[in-house]
């Protein structure tokens, strides 16, 4: 724990969990997605849901998907900078069941060049969030490092291909996870690095066999502003 878990982020309020949080997990999925987005479904659940529009929990979010920070002073404008940014939404609710987290949302959005990503993620307080799942699998990442998440068939050698290829570009593994469907099915690998893993890795292993996709969240990227 350090001084930050004690006070809370420097943020635009009113609260760390439904604000800042809702920013960080907007912010994390427009990352994940690697380019503008220009439509979302934020679907709220539980407390998210309850007191949500009274935290600005639906602003902070659409804040985090347009790029904004925690401390920025345009977050409880963003409905109007979508407009302006053409990035249209809609906010419901849902019950993601009770397992969930009670500050949990799931986000279904589109890209300006079309592709579609959907994240389930949750704010845990304190300003700190968790990822919980990527396109309907597993993920269980912070956000706090760079993450490598690997989609791929549950055949021998993967992990080592993966974990081979990260030595080779000298970056440290912080946290490893994996997760299948069953033997022989479809397999999950959830990587937080100490470093960046360099682009030109990410797309070696995106034509690897039995790779099935490769999504690489970093928390320094920013997504180009243009056209916005």
């Amino acid at each position: 724990m350090n001084i930050f878990d004690v006070v809370g982020p420097i943020m635009v309020g009113p609260s760390s969990s439904h604000t800042a949080g809702a920013v960080r997990i907007g912010l994390t999925a427009r990352k994940l997605m690697g380019e503008r987005i220009s439509y979302a479904q934020i679907l709220l659940h539980g407390s998210f849901l309850a007191t949500g529009h009274g935290h600005g929990t639906d602003r902070a979010i659409v804040a985090g998907l347009l790029g904004l920070n925690v401390d920025d002073r345009r977050i409880p404008d963003s409905f109007c900078l979508a407009r302006e940014r053409g990035l249209s939404f809609e906010i419901k609710g849902i019950d993601l069941g009770e397992e969930a987290h009670p500050n949990s949302v799931e986000l279904i959005m589109k890209s300006v060049s079309g592709r579609r990503l959907t994240v389930v993620a949750s704010s845990i307080g304190g300003g700190r969030i968790w990822i919980d799942k990527i396109d309907g699998l597993d993920a269980n990442f912070s956000g706090d490092y760079p993450t490598l998440i690997v989609h791929n068939l549950d055949q021998p050698g993967h992990v080592a291909e993966v974990t081979t290829m990260l030595e080779h570009k000298s970056v440290n593994i912080a946290a490893m996870q994996l997760y299948r469907s069953g033997r022989g099915g479809h397999a999950v690998m959830v990587i937080e690095c100490d470093q960046e893993v360099p682009p030109d890795s990410i797309e070696w292993l995106r034509k690897v066999e039995g790779v099935e996709k490769v999504t690489y969240y970093s928390p320094a990227v920013k997504i180009s502003e243009q056209a916005e």
